[in-house]
């Protein structure tokens, strides 16, 4: 997936959130557990019928996809099928699918590679985390982990916040409120809380409504000499942070399945 500028408004999360998937409904997880849990998803959509489609149905199958275009939609990538496209099943023994499957092997074969190439050659070092010697998982290796509760570290992109207007940070800060934040990496997007009892540790002590909304701004890439209200195309850094998951309701963990950041500190 390519990563550069997000487009979504940040004024309207309140009413219109960014969604975490461009398909009208999530992928069942039994769907999500067949994807790769490292390199690019990429959705593609089309407006017409492809008899190949129907075996992709049945099976996991290599494909090539031949004059397809991509364009950005609430800062995701999605690929569009043209009435000039041409959909070619291609077998294991194929030579470019031998080829990308070496280059997939090689990948996931040293810590480093494993992560976002667009985060590379270094993530942001805005962020501390406690457990820096914590192997390296993307949110679709903890998406399709097991066990409902999973405790991870993590590289990302922080898309989107709520509530993030200085009356609110501050009550954050004081432990009267929670912040959802909206993380995204190459195979998944999230909502990740932060829980009102880590929120001075995540902004890095009790700081004034400037200081707060100053480390806010970072997060979200939101340029220094940005005027409040003002639509800005925004770039993100990448950034370390710890999460885990939990359910709010025994009888359905997996559909009220959450995430929570925790020991991670936004530096100044």
């Amino acid at each position: 997936m390519l990563f550069g500028l997000v487009e979504c408004s940040l004024d309207n999360e309140s009413v219109s959130p960014p969604p975490l998937h461009l398909e009208g409904a999530p992928l069942p997880r039994e769907v999500l557990c067949t994807l790769p849990c490292v390199g690019s998803v990429l959705r593609v959509f089309s407006n017409r019928f492809f008899k190949e489609m129907l075996h992709l149905q049945k099976g996991i199958y290599w494909a090539r996809f031949c004059n397809m275009t991509c364009k950005q939609q609430f800062g995701m990538w999605k690929g569009i099928l043209l009435p000039s496209s041409r959909v070619r099943l291609l077998s294991n023994e194929d030579g470019s699918v031998a080829d990308r499957l070496k280059l997939f092997d090689s990948r996931i074969a040293t810590q480093i590679h494993r992560q976002p190439m667009a985060s590379l050659p270094n993530a942001s070092d805005i962020a501390d985390v406690e457990y820096e010697r914590a192997g390296y998982t993307t949110l679709m290796e903890s998406l399709t982990h097991g066990e409902v509760t999973h405790k991870f570290k993590t590289l990302v992109r922080v898309v989107a916040a709520y509530p993030r207007g200085a009356s609110h940070l501050c009550s954050l800060l004081a432990g009267n409120c929670c912040l959802r934040l909206t993380l995204e990496d190459p195979t998944a997007r999230i909502h990740a809380y932060i829980h009102k009892d880590d929120g001075a540790k995540f902004f890095g002590g009790f700081l004034t409504a400037e200081a707060v909304i100053r480390k806010m701004n970072k997060l979200l890439g939101i340029p220094e000499d940005t005027e409040e209200g003002a639509p800005s195309n925004r770039n993100p850094p990448w950034i370390w942070c710890c999460l885990k998951s939990y359910r709010l309701d025994k009888n359905d963990p997996w559909g009220s399945r959450r995430y929570r950041i925790f020991g991670t500190e936004i530096r100044d």
